[in-house]
């Protein structure tokens, strides 16, 4: 599986599976694991899944940082990409760590899909 390298790189290849709907099912669930507040319809327009999930991810680094954390924790993105990240712009970083989110999220559904 060659991961993918942007966002709409992601998207197209989630609906050119046919697992659009089944990569936000995954966020759902692993939101409802730790414990936070967001639910996306499984129609949601990817555009508007990015900035929602990037604005709760930025409001997770600001306002709850344990739960952040226990977030990146339960989805399983990799520590060390994490500490990849210059954490000197609290918004470009959610905008980074949204991208780590979705691609380990993605990476879930891919393997399931294939392997099931």
């Amino acid at each position: 599986m060659q991961l993918p390298a942007t966002y709409d790189d992601l998207v197209a290849q989630a609906n050119e599976q046919n697992l659009y709907e089944k990569l936000v099912r995954q966020l759902n669930k692993d939101f409802l694991y730790a414990n936070i507040d967001l639910d996306f319809d499984e129609q949601v327009l990817p555009s508007s899944l990015k900035l929602l999930l990037q604005e709760t991810v930025y409001k997770l680094i600001h306002e709850k940082f344990a739960d952040y954390l226990n977030l990146l924790y339960i989805i399983d993105v990799s520590e060390d990409k994490i500490k990849q990240l210059d954490g000197s712009d609290t918004l470009k970083l959610s905008e980074e760590v949204t991208f780590l989110i979705l691609k380990r999220e993605w990476q879930k559904v891919w393997f399931r899909n294939q392997y099931s």
